[in-house]
């Protein structure tokens, strides 16, 4: 349902006043406070070094849903790839953008050849397929008898096709395996969409800490223990616990869950292994974190929230894309100004007027409040069509592209402000801004061009 146009301007405000509320709430040193808004300038991402550092084997590019992130990698191994690199793009968007801007049909678990290049590098693309990839782990951990059984089982079906952090695990256990080959030099990783862009850190230890817990490992002692002692120790020490969750699960979904897990016993090593190995490449010196972001309230709070976990959890970071910031082409005209002008222009009586309407009304009446006579509403009708009457078409056409611009600079001044705001809690981080674009990216010279926007983008002093 469309929002009622009354209340635009309330919410307007509202988003306004919660700005100024965390503006105001932020810290700021003595200079700054002398200052007011005038931060310090801001350190300006350049990824060219970054991409031609044969030491650099890794880039992730992480972010919360819907920032641009999967057309940032893209760029990025496209840039890389003309710049002599050999380059595999990791997506993990089911979105087929990445496939058709690299003029793909479409993309799967095996890396291809993208053509039309330019340079003497290689750019390759794939997209996850979570429950391939998970086959694959299982298939590598277990014995042909055990794999199919584990692949037959309708708990792992389940688990592998959609269980929660799965598809993070499996991004992971991909990038694993592509290191391990070490085909690429440059493997560029667009991480998982979701909520949060922590869940790319945060889900694979929930998974793994699933298969490792003490449900697990109570299902799995039967097993373990064999025979008719480990008959006895199901009989006696679980029957309780077996009870309840049949009757919460369903006899049958208990049966396939306890068979799996004896069916996957020996992976659970192979997967808590692989999984830790992983995480610790993300924290190797050849390994750097791309955060993307757009440039509003709640995705910079994400960032900044990444950029702090990435800090603790020691993963080097490049830096930060700020993606779709809006710019004018008139930016001397503040919306101040253009307002004023949109309202002289509606209201000729007030062109004089320095304060608009405002100042109107605190002036006589001048032109009176009385309709006007009949005689004159009849010239006025009479006059249809007439240059004058062209020329107020013109006022209003006008008053209206001022009120456009007017918008526009406010969107520009939020912008920044909420930029301004991230740098200053973390004037370590580098950034880089990429302006909005009129339409999605479809092809390689679109893509061509956001990497070198990404190369030489300047952010605008404050």
């Amino acid at each position: 349902m469309s929002p009622d146009p009354a209340e635009a301007p309330e919410t307007a405000q509202a988003a306004e006043a919660a700005e100024a509320r965390e503006t105001a709430a932020e810290p700021r040193t003595a200079p700054e406070a002398e200052q007011g808004r005038r931060l310090s300038p801001v350190r300006v991402l350049d990824v060219d070094p970054l991409l031609d550092d044969p030491g650099t084997r890794i880039v992730v590019c992480c972010g919360a849903g819907g920032v641009g992130k999967t057309t940032t990698a893209a760029a990025l191994g496209l840039r890389a790839a003309e710049r002599g690199r050999k380059v595999v793009v990791l997506t993990i968007d089911p979105a087929k953008r990445l496939a058709q801007s690299m003029g793909i049909d479409s993309l799967d678990n095996v890396p291809r050849r993208v053509k039309g290049t330019e340079g003497g590098g290689e750019l390759h693309a794939m997209m996850l397929d979570m429950k391939r990839t998970f086959d694959e782990v299982v298939e590598a951990h277990a014995d042909s008898e055990r794999a199919a059984a584990i692949l037959a089982n309708p708990f792992y079906q389940s688990l592998s096709a959609g269980f929660a952090g799965t598809q993070e695990y499996m991004a992971m256990e991909k990038l694993g395996q592509l290191r391990a080959k070490d085909e690429w030099d440059l493997i560029v990783v667009d991480t998982p969409p979701s909520r949060s862009a922590l869940d790319f850190l945060d889900a694979p230890k929930r998974l793994g800490s699933f298969l490792d817990g003490r449900l697990i490992r109570l299902l799995t002692a039967p097993a373990k223990l064999g025979g008719r002692a480990g008959m006895a120790f199901l009989n006696v020490g679980m029957s309780l616990m077996t009870g309840t969750l049949g009757k919460l699960l369903g006899g049958q979904l208990l049966k396939d869950v306890q068979t799996f897990v004896a069916a996957m016993d020996t992976t659970f090593g192979g997967f808590r292994t692989r999984a830790d190995a992983t995480y610790k490449l993300l924290q190797a010196p050849g390994t750097a974190f791309l955060v993307v972001a757009a440039p509003e309230r709640d995705a910079l709070r994400e960032a900044a929230y990444f950029v702090e976990r990435l800090a603790a959890e020691k993963m080097p970071l490049m830096g930060l894309v700020l993606n779709r910031v809006h710019g004018s082409g008139a930016g001397g005209l503040s919306a101040e100004r253009a307002l004023a002008a949109a309202e002289n222009l509606e209201d000729p009586r007030i062109v004089d007027q320095r304060d608009g309407k405002a100042g109107l009304r605190n002036s006589p009446d001048t032109y009176g409040s009385s309709p006007p006579p009949a005689s004159e509403t009849a010239v006025a009708a009479s006059e249809e069509g007439s240059p004058a009457d062209e020329e107020r078409s013109v006022d209003r056409l006008t008053a209206g592209l001022l009120r456009l611009h007017a918008d526009r600079m406010q969107l520009l001044s939020r912008e920044q402000r909420t930029r301004d705001r991230f740098t200053a809690r973390h004037p370590e981080v580098a950034v880089v801004e990429v302006p909005a674009l009129p339409g999605d990216v479809h092809d390689l010279a679109g893509l061509r061009d956001i990497g070198a926007r990404l190369a030489a983008g300047r952010p605008e002093e404050p």
